[in-house]
């Protein structure tokens, strides 16, 4: 009896240790829903290197189609060359009047992601798996940030000298906005809006989502 009791609980404990787990707060959910798009950032908060490097590590992981792994990116935390790549981006394209980011709230760091092969559909797709993968490992450390695809490719590439054409950049940092969602009907406005010094951000139910 002893025996058996003693298999019995090696058994269990066996289970238990091969069971997949899920960190409190870190479940998909709820990094998909902590992962909106900042345009402010409080400017207190400095990004370091080592948290950029762990963003880009998840991208060896990502699948990619033809197994390709086309992007390469820049790392850009230094002061100076910060300023640069906030000179040469846009944000905010639905809310133009308000000119953001607002003095005082700009992106402590930058990725600037670049394709090794020339940019098609797959190379978008890709680009599109690998950003958002990099950005959910941001908010699991604390961090916020922004796909950003209005930037002036040339004056970057000839700024930091890159090898290959950027296609997308992200901005890094503690976000200092108020973000809530909202849900709609699929006919009703996707427009984010500001109203109170809240950013809504309208989200389709996904009931109807499915045909």
């Amino acid at each position: 009896m002893a025996d058996n009791y003693l298999e019995n609980k090696f058994d269990e404990f066996r289970q238990r240790k091969s069971a997949p787990t899920t960190k409190s707060g870190h479940s998909l959910d709820s990094l998909l829903k902590k992962n909106r798009s900042y345009r402010g950032y409080d400017s207190s908060w400095k990004v370091p290197v080592s948290v950029l490097e762990k963003m880009v590590e998840v991208t060896q992981w990502v699948p990619t189609g033809k197994n390709q792994q086309a992007f390469r990116f820049k790392l850009v935390t230094e002061e100076s060359e910060v300023r640069t790549v906030t000179e040469n981006v846009k944000m905010g394209a639905l809310l133009p009047e308000l000119h953001l980011p607002t003095p005082g709230t700009e992106p402590p760091a930058y990725i600037i992601v670049c394709t090794t092969v020339p940019e098609c559909k797959r190379v978008q797709v890709d680009a599109g798996i690998a950003v958002q993968s990099m950005l959910l490992k941001a908010v699991e450390m604390g961090y916020n940030g922004l796909i950003i695809a209005a930037f002036n490719a040339t004056k970057l590439t000839e700024a930091f000298a890159l090898p290959y054409p950027p296609v997308l950049v992200l901005a890094v940092g503690k976000g200092a906005e108020k973000i809530e969602m909202t849900e709609i009907s699929a006919e009703e406005s996707h427009n984010y809006w500001r109203e109170n010094g809240v950013h809504y951000v309208p989200k389709v139910r996904w009931q109807e989502l499915i045909i």
